[in-house]
C-alpha cells in the first residue's frame, strides 16, 4: 500500500524534474483554447492521451523486448517530429489536408483529422499527447522499482502502480494546463480565435519539437542537475527511504537506470567517482595471456573488482562468496576481476598466483597489479576490498574487509537490475546465494596480525623489532600475549625473519586459529606444540594430526591451528633446519 501511495506522489513530482520541464509548453500550449466551453476536453485529451502513451511505451520498451532493437534516436526524432509538424499545421492550416495518409483514411476518420489540429480535432488531440509518452523519460526512484522489482514478480501489481504514477503524473499536468488557461484567460492570450495566438502556440510547438530533436531539452536538464535545480530524484529518495524499510541502502543509480545514456551520465557525475582503469599490469591470469580492462565492458555488463592478495587469510575468506557470484550472475552481466595486488615479494611472482588460483579454484580473470599503480588509482589501503563498478562505469559500491557479504550481493543485484533496464535484458534473481555459505566466526578473535619483517615488525618483545640482519635470540621466562618471540639465530630482513638453523618461534595467541605466511627453497620440517604439547587433534590443514609436523616449501599461508572455540594458547613452532622465510601470523 505504501508503494502504490508512493508511485502516485511519484507521478506528482516527475513533473517537475528536469526531464519533464522543457515539454511543459507543450502541455500548455495545447490546453490553450480561445473557446472556453471545449479547453478543458482537449486539455484531458492531450493528458489521457500521454498518460496511455506513458504506459503503452513503458511495457514495450522497458519490460518486454519488443522494441529493444531500435535505436532511442528513433522515437526523439519521431517525437520532436510530430510536435514539429502540428506546429506548421497551427502556422499554415491548409497544410494539413496536404499529407498524403490522410486521403487513404476513412471517410468517419478522414472529417474527423482533416480538421487539423489547428480546429482542435480530438485525433489531434490524441496524437500530440501519445508523440510525448516516449519523451517523458522518468527521473523517478518509485518507478524504477515497480519496473525492476513488482512487475517481473506480478504483472498486474506491476501495472496498478505504474498506473497510480501516471495517475499521478497526468493530474498534475491537467492542473497545470488549467493554471495555462487562466493565465491566458487574465492576459488576454486567447481571446481573438482568428488573431496571433495560434501561430505563436505554432511557434512554441515547433520550438520545442526541434529542441526534443536536437537534444538541446537534454543539455537544458544537464545544466538544471549541475546547478542542483530541480533534483526531484533526492526528494522521491529521502520519501522512500522515510517511508519504506526495504528502500534503505537503495542505490541512487536505480533511480536513472531508465533515462537515456546522456541523461544517466550526467546524473551519474554528481552522485559517484567513474572507476579508474587499471593500470600498468604485470601480467594476468585466467584471461589466456589477454589484457583485460574495466573500459571493454562498459556500456555492456558490471564489473565487481576485487582487490586480493593469495596469501591473506582474510581475502581467501572471501573467494567462496566471489566464486558463487561468478557461477550464479556472470551470464547475467556480472564480471568479477580480481586486482593481485601483493603484500610480500614473492606475491609478485606469476607462476605463484597461477599456483594459488588453481588451488582456489578461482575461474574469473585476475591482473597483476604489482606495482600498486591500480591500487593507488584507487586510492585503496586495504586486502581485501570490493568495488563494484556500474554499466556506465561508475563505482557504485565499495565494500573494505570481510562480511557484509549479503549486502554486497543485494548491491550487485541492483547493479544487475539498472543494466538489464538499460540493455533490456532478464532481471537478476532476488535470491541471495551468500546466505548459502558459512561465514567464518571472529568474534573470538583478540590477537593482531603480526609481521616478522623489520619494516613491519612492532610486536617482537625479545629484541629490537627494527633490527636488519643476523641476531640470536634467548627466550625469556615469562611470555606475555600478542607478543612475538624468536628462539635460535635468525636473519631479520626488511620483509621476514630467516631462520639459520634449528630455530623456534613463539607467540601466545587468543582466537581459534593460526595462519602463517611462510616458505623456504627446498623444504623444511616443523613441529607445531600447543600449550607445551603437540598440537594432535587441534591441528590444522597444513599440519598432520598424527605427527604435528608440517612441511614449509611453497610461497604461502599455512593452517596451523584449528579449534571450534575461542580462547588464550600459547604456541610453539620448531623449525628443524635453515632456511624458513617467516612473514606473517593472522588468526582466526
Amino acid at each position: 500500500m505504501v508503494l502504490l501511495i508512493l508511485s502516485f506522489v511519484a507521478g506528482v513530482l516527475t513533473v517537475l524534474a528536469p526531464c519533464i520541464l522543457p515539454l511543459l509548453p507543450v502541455i500548455i500550449g495545447g490546453s490553450l483554447d480561445p473557446m472556453r466551453h471545449v479547453r478543458l476536453k482537449h486539455a484531458t485529451t492531450v493528458v489521457l492521451s500521454l498518460g496511455v502513451s506513458v504506459i503503452v511505451f513503458t511495457f514495450l520498451l522497458k519490460v518486454s523486448t519488443a522494441l529493444i532493437s531500435v535505436p532511442p534516436q528513433v522515437w526523439t526524432y519521431l517525437s520532436g517530429g510530430i510536435v514539429f509538424f502540428f506546429g506548421l499545421t497551427l502556422l499554415f492550416p491548409g497544410l494539413w489536408e496536404h499529407v498524403p495518409f490522410i486521403a487513404k483514411l476513412s471517410s468517419r476518420s478522414n472529417r474527423l483529422v482533416s480538421t487539423g489540429y489547428q480546429r482542435k480535432s480530438f485525433w489531434g488531440d490524441i496524437l500530440i499527447g501519445a508523440a510525448l509518452g516516449p519523451v517523458f523519460a522518468t527521473c523517478s526512484p518509485t518507478y524504477f522499482i515497480v519496473l525492476a522489482t513488482v512487475l517481473p514478480q506480478s504483472p498486474v501489481l506491476g501495472f496498478v502502480y505504474v498506473l497510480a504514477y501516471v495517475l499521478g503524473l497526468c493530474l498534475m499536468l491537467l492542473l497545470i494546463g488549467i493554471v495555462g488557461q487562466r493565465l491566458a484567460d487574465s492576459l488576454g492570450f486567447a481571446s481573438d480565435p482568428h488573431g496571433s495566438f495560434k501561430r505563436i502556440l505554432g511557434v512554441i510547438f515547433m520550438i520545442v519539437g526541434l529542441v526534443i530533436i536536437m537534444g538541446f531539452d537534454k543539455k537544458f536538464q544537464i545544466k538544471l542537475l549541475e546547478w542542483g535545480i530541480f533534483d526531484i530524484t533526492k526528494v522521491e529518495q529521502r520519501l522512500l527511504q522515510l517511508t519504506d524499510p526495504n528502500a534503505k541502502g537503495l542505490v541512487p543509480s536505480q533511480s536513472i537506470a531508465i533515462l537515456d545514456e546522456e541523461m544517466r551520465i550526467a546524473q551519474k557525475e554528481r552522485l559517484y567517482e567513474r572507476a579508474p582503469e587499471i593500470q600498468n599490469p604485470a601480467g594476468y591470469v585466467n584471461t589466456g595471456g589477454r589484457p583485460v580492462t574495466i573500459g571493454e565492458f562498459r556500456g555492456k555488463k558490471v564489473v565487481l573488482l576485487d582487490i586480493w592478495t593469495y596469501s591473506c587469510i582474510n581475502c581467501q575468506r572471501t573467494i567462496p562468496y566471489l566464486k558463487a557470484w561468478h557461477e550464479t550472475y556472470n551470464d547475467q552481466g556480472l564480471q568479477i576481476i580480481g586486482i593481485h595486488t601483493p603484500e610480500f615479494a614473492f606475491e609478485k611472482d606469476a607462476k605463484n598466483v597461477e599456483w594459488a588460483v588453481r588451488q582456489f579454484g578461482i575461474t574469473y580473470p585476475s591482473v597483476l597489479d604489482n606495482d600498486y599503480e591500480t591500487w593507488k588509482a584507487l586510492g585503496n589501503n586495504y586486502w581485501p576490498r570490493k568495488y563494484l563498478v556500474d554499466i556506465d562505469g561508475f563505482i557504485v559500491y565499495d565494500h573494505i574487509g570481510e562480511g557484509n557479504y549479503e549486502e554486497t550481493e543485494a548491491a550487485i543485484q541492483r547493479a544487475l537490475q539498472e543494466r538489464a533496464m538499460v540493455v533490456g535484458s532478464e532481471m537478476p534473481g532476488k535470491k541471495i546465494v551468500a546466505e548459502e555459505i558459512p561465514q567464518a566466526d571472529l568474534s573470538g578473535v583478540r590477537s593482531p596480525e603480526t609481521y616478522f619483517g623489520a619494516l613491519r615488525n612492532e610486536s617482537l618483545a625479545n629484541g629490537d623489532p627494527q633490527t636488519i640482519g643476523v641476531e640470536t635470540y634467548i627466550l625469556p621466562e615469562n611470555i606475555i600475549g600478542n607478543a612475538l618471540y624468536l628462539e635460535g639465530i635468525w636473519d631479520l630482513t626488511p620483509e621476514y625473519a630467516g631462520s639459520k638453523g634449528r630455530t623456534k618461534i613463539v607467540y601466545k595467541y587468543n582466537s581459534r586459529d593460526v595462519y602463517l605466511v611462510a616458505s623456504s627453497d627446498k623444504g623444511v620440517k616443523i613441529t607445531v606444540l600447543r600449550d607445551g604439547k603437540p598440537v594432535g587433534e587441534f591441528a590444522g590443514a597444513d599440519i598432520d594430526q598424527t605427527t604435528s609436523t608440517g612441511t614449509i616449501k611453497e610461497n604461502k599461508l599455512y593452517k596451523l591451528v584449528h579449534d571450534d572455540e575461542p580462547g588464550q594458547h600459547l604456541l610453539e613452532i620448531v623449525i628443524e633446519g635453515e632456511g624458513v622465510k617467516a612473514y606473517a601470523f593472522t588468526f582466526g
